[in-house]
């Protein structure tokens, strides 16, 4: 990608997404962690957080989890989303950072009010299960519902099991179908566990889906 080679930003960082995914069949996460570190040294803010998910996740490099977060802090700090989003989770779990659900919290809240799906579904965790807050479910029914409308699979599987537990299945089974997409295998345990329990026509062939997207 010559615009890459130019100095361009967004070029680097989707060359080394490109690189990340492979071209030809062909996967190079060193060269595309190097791309990413190109674009992160240039001072743009989704490089900063591409660097820290190679470091995170062993991608063309050891993983390192102090130096991961310090990576999405530089990025959160640039306003970035996707950072505020991961360096989160690294604070909610206390990995590579002091554990720090306030800060946590604080970095959900900004980027979820900044349209980030996957925030929005921890906002609703966090008022769901009253961390550090009081409970407020009909606040986390609304993040859920708009974490599930912007498309995160996690917010629709958390919006139908909320929705099931208040007797609304059939809208449920809805947003589950749409789940069902792009469920990770958690999620899709999770979904089996929820419809299994279910007296409804419409959970049954949902719950025969989930269990071949599982096989």
């Amino acid at each position: 990608m010559l615009d890459a080679s130019r100095g361009y930003v967004a070029s680097q960082l989707a060359l080394g997404q490109m690189l990340l995914d492979g071209i030809d069949g062909r996967r190079d996460a060193a060269q595309a962690l190097a791309w990413f570190r190109v674009a992160a040294d240039a001072g743009y803010p989704p490089g900063r957080n591409m660097v820290g998910r190679c470091l995170e996740k062993g991608w063309g490099v050891e993983p390192d989890h102090a130096a991961a977060a310090a990576a999405y802090r530089a990025a959160a700090e640039a306003g970035d989303d996707w950072g505020r989003y991961n360096l989160a989770n690294m604070l909610l779990r206390g990995r590579g950072v002091p554990r720090d659900r306030l800060e946590a919290w604080a970095l959900f809240h900004a980027a979820a009010c900044n349209g980030h799906a996957k925030s929005m579904n921890l906002v609703a965790r966090f008022l769901e299960e009253g961390w550090d807050r009081p409970r407020d479910l009909a606040a986390a029914m609304s993040w859920y519902w708009r974490s599930a409308e912007a498309g995160d699979y996690r917010g629709r599987h958390n919006l139908a099991t909320a929705l099931a537990e208040r007797g609304r299945i059939d809208e449920a089974i809805g947003w589950w179908r749409l789940a069902l997409e792009d469920a990770t295998p958690d999620i899709l345990e999770a979904m089996q566990d929820v419809l299994s329990e279910l007296a409804h026509p419409a959970a049954a062939s949902l719950l025969d889906a989930v269990r071949r997207a599982r096989a």
